[in-house]
């Protein structure tokens, strides 16, 4: 591993870490070639760390690509949400359920708040942290999600539990409750609720209360209850009161426009 060992070496040795694909090694190669004579590594400790590069730049690949195809908004993580300005919100609880634990369980966590006050935030920073830890994550606003239940209502069960919303291991349904749901929209949504039960976990940000549930879902009492008995028998629910983060831009935007 000597300074002048001859260039076409180190080029062939990166056409067999490309063949091999390991193309982080590969683009990391010359500055840790450089680093390990520049600091005398020895060969298991400059192989250790060709392979940590590796290992890291397909964690971050990895990472990239499912936070794609999670369908997850940009931007809204644990680290950009303001708790100084949510007071309500207990923050070791939110920290606790970034451990994704109860992903694994296949619980259900429920944020229940007026609109505006950091909801749909949690839950899409919940999904990032479930990404990062290696979880399958799909979102969906509710509107989004029942139109792609009746769109796919006539399909046969072998196709049907293989639709992400049914297969993910954290599905996240956002903003439910704007509108009741017809009698169709809460029969797929209980159908949906009873397959996921103990074999996925489920987030769901709502304006309503549970005890709301029963106008929200078609005035149905026994479905209500049959949904409320499946997705509250291991759940973590969170009651947000509190400023709306909207309002408090506009007020800032009024302010600022004042001076």
């Amino acid at each position: 591993m000597s300074a002048g060992r001859p260039r076409l070496d180190i080029d062939a040795t990166r056409e067999r870490l490309l063949t091999l694909g390991c193309s982080h090694a590969a683009e990391q190669l010359d500055p840790l070639l450089a680093e390990a004579v520049r600091e005398e590594v020895p060969p298991h400790a400059f192989l250790d760390r060709l392979l940590l590069a590796e290992l890291s730049g397909r964690e971050e690949r990895r990472v990239k690509t499912s936070l794609r195809l999670s369908n997850l908004p940009t931007g809204q993580t644990l680290e950009t949400f303001d708790f100084a300005f949510q007071p309500a919100i207990e923050r070791s609880r939110i920290e606790t359920l970034a451990t994704c634990g109860w992903v694994r369980g296949a619980e259900t966590v429920l944020l229940q708040g007026p609109p505006g006050v950091g909801k749909s935030h949690l839950c899409v920073a919940l999904g990032v942290k479930a990404v990062q830890l290696g979880f399958s994550v799909q979102y969906f606003r509710f509107d989004e999600l029942m139109t792609a239940l009746k769109s796919d209502a006539a399909l046969p069960p072998s196709r049907l539990k293989r639709r992400k919303y049914m297969s993910t291991a954290l599905l996240l349904i956002d903003e439910m409750g704007f509108e009741a749901m017809t009698r169709q929209e809460a029969s797929l949504f209980f159908k949906l609720v009873s397959y996921r039960y103990s074999r996925g976990a489920v987030l769901i940000t709502t304006n309503k209360s549970v005890r709301d549930w029963t106008e929200l879902l078609a005035g149905d009492e026994v479905l209500a209850t049959a949904i409320l008995d499946r997705l509250l028998h291991r759940a973590h629910v969170l009651n947000i009161r509190g400023r709306s983060y909207r309002l408090r831009d506009l007020e800032d935007a009024l302010k600022q426009s004042r001076a």
